[in-house]
């Protein structure tokens, strides 16, 4: 059976309560939680500290060795991809849809693009991602950072909107 947009919707929030009840203990239970709401079995090296929030879930996919901290926000419309050994850090945000900017579209319309998450990259608390962007491979994403374009492999970006501060060695 196929759900609306409404219905996608109210199911992330019910089983994102679910997941936000459970004990920090039971990472077995969050990962069975997890695993609901995105509809992909989740690997047992994934580890999450609830709350957490999303608007759909369905459109996630993690890869293994996965942490995720405390009050995070996966707003997947446009799909979230997470590659391998990522750590994303507390009320980190990543945003994948958003409206027209014309006031006449923004009520009638919702645009979205894909964020996706190279391996290894770090990303600190309450940094921001917006639909569309690609950070490489090893980057670092610095806390509070919102970042609205890609992110090249191996560096480290900070500031609003961020930028480039230097390459990783």
């Amino acid at each position: 059976m196929k759900l609306t947009f409404v219905e996608r919707v109210q199911r992330a929030i019910r089983l994102t309560e679910e997941l936000n009840a459970l004990r920090y203990a039971d990472q077995e239970a969050i990962r069975e939680g997890w695993s609901e709401l995105t509809g992909q079995d989740v690997d047992e090296t994934f580890h999450l500290i609830p709350p957490v929030y999303s608007d759909h879930g369905v459109n996630i996919r993690i890869g293994r060795n996965v942490f995720v901290n405390q009050g995070c926000r996966f707003n997947d419309i446009g799909g979230i991809e997470i590659g391998d050994d990522v750590m994303i850090g507390p009320a980190v945000s990543l945003i994948s849809s958003g409206h027209p900017v014309g006031p006449e579209e923004r009520r009638r319309g919702v645009t979205s693009a894909p964020i996706r998450i190279g391996r290894n990259v770090w990303i600190g608390a309450s940094a921001m991602v917006l639909q569309g962007v690609t950070i490489g491979e090893d980057a670092v994403v610095a806390a509070g950072a919102v970042v609205t374009r890609d992110v090249p492999a191996r560096t480290l970006v900070a500031g609003v909107p961020a930028v480039v501060l230097r390459e990783i060695d």
